[in-house]
């Protein structure tokens, strides 16, 4: 399950100077600052157009032409994502609040590592067709999967799994299983710093086959997805 990013999040001094120290000895950057960059970036003008040259550029090696992501690399699809949620990541990898040397090299190139840049890549990404056939898991556990999701987790993310009105909870429908498992897995094991502490707690007292199960009954979900017109936080739609 991706993560709960409101604003703010759980800060681990420790591990951010852990990953500084990865990253080269690069400077964390403060809480405060991370989420003024981020509001900054939401107020920006979105230039889907840059935002889709840029992310031929820099991105799409990876995360593929339509940003569906590969669920053999257990990389993730970008899709029809929240826009705030979006934001909120690039920022987050920029600054070094959320792990993984891929990342840091990729924002930290000059054409990515500023606000305008963050808000044109979320705005094409957010206008993309989410993916149709996401990767999913044995279909053996369903029933136990939306159990879990219905009961804990979708007061957060909604029942059809579109995130929250606000855009900093991402949608977690339309994703690849593998991912799903990983980043649940990731998650319970606090090596995400920009997270809600209660979501790490939560995760961890997931078993294997509950977490598997649920990350299952999601790569599933399809249909409609309730108010479309909340999937945007600027008030615009994929229409």
């Amino acid at each position: 399950m991706a993560t709960h990013s409101r604003m703010p999040v759980l800060r681990l001094v420790v591990a951010s100077a852990l990953i500084a120290v990865l990253a080269g000895g690069t400077a964390v950057a403060s809480p405060e600052s991370v989420d003024e960059k981020v509001r900054n970036a939401l107020q920006l003008d979105q230039n889907t157009e840059r935002g889709a040259t840029l992310y031929a550029k820099h991105c799409a090696e990876c995360h593929g032409p339509r940003a569906l992501g590969s669920a053999s690399r257990v990389i993730p699809a970008l899709a029809g994502q929240r826009r705030a949620y979006l934001v909120k990541q690039l920022t987050d990898f920029s600054e070094l609040e959320r792990a993984s040397r891929e990342m840091h090299s990729v924002v930290a190139k000059p054409e990515l590592g500023n606000e305008q840049a963050w808000a044109d890549l979320a705005g094409f990404l957010n206008s993309l067709p989410r993916a149709s056939f996401p990767q999913t898991g044995d279909g053996r556990d369903l029933e136990l999967g939306e159990a879990i999701f219905q009961e804990q987790c979708a007061s957060c993310h909604q029942d059809d799994g579109r995130g929250d009105d606000d855009g900093f909870i991402p949608s977690v429908r339309d994703q690849h299983y593998s991912y799903l498992v990983r980043q649940m897995r990731t998650i319970a094991s606090w090596h995400r710093l920009n997270v809600d502490a209660d979501l790490v707690r939560y995760l961890d007292s997931l078993d294997t086959d509950e977490a598997t199960a649920v990350a299952d009954y999601l790569s599933r979900m399809r249909g409609p997805i309730q108010d479309h017109d909340r999937m945007n936080s600027d008030g615009t739609t994929n229409n």
